[in-house]
């Protein structure tokens, strides 16, 4: 699972981060607490302009989805569940939250691995590109008009109609960058 800094740290942020505008840089150090306090009010207040329900077990779903920014797995989430409630809850109960919680945008299913994650984009929910890393399974999202553009003009193209546009990117985050170099220079 990947560290999050304190808010002292939050000082720290990389020009490729500041590149993307008006993205939730989770690469970067930031206040997680803080982080998972505004999406939950965010959701809350998404639900209410919806008329539906964010019931406590579908809150407490998203907020263990929330807690970390890597995709988790259903059987993932039960497990947390019945450690969190002592109770055991049956696969279907966590898959309706969950069904629910991509319904009103608030978390996006990956598709690669079968996991969900949640969105840090309520906001804009266009075209999403995801960027996965390969060793810490840290995720970003971010909404690209390049990639967009480049997909809509290749389906056009092909005479086909594109509805919806996810892009699943593997790859290594900054921080698991670092830890190879560093790894890589203590053994030279």
């Amino acid at each position: 699972m990947p560290k999050h800094a304190s808010p002292t740290t939050l000082r720290k942020k990389s020009t490729a981060a500041a590149a993307l505008p008006k993205q939730q840089a989770v690469f970067e150090t930031h206040d997680h607490t803080t982080c998972i306090r505004q999406a939950l009010m965010q959701a809350e207040r998404r639900c209410d302009e919806r008329a539906a329900q964010l019931t406590p077990l579908r809150r407490q779903v998203l907020a263990l989805v929330l807690n970390v920014h890597q995709p988790l797995g259903a059987y993932d989430l039960l497990e947390q569940l019945a450690q969190q409630t002592q109770k055991r809850v049956a696969p279907p109960t966590v898959y309706r939250a969950l069904d629910f919680l991509v319904e009103m945008g608030l978390v996006h299913r990956i598709a690669s691995l079968n996991a969900y994650l949640a969105c840090t984009r309520f906001d804009d929910h266009g075209e999403t590109v995801f960027f996965i890393c390969s060793q810490c399974r840290t995720t970003m999202e971010i909404n690209s008009s390049d990639i967009s553009s480049a997909i809509s003009n290749t389906a056009k193209k092909a005479h086909f109609i594109a509805e919806r546009q996810t892009v699943e990117v593997l790859g290594i985050c900054p921080q698991c960058q670092n830890a190879r170099a560093t790894k890589s220079g203590s053994n030279t």
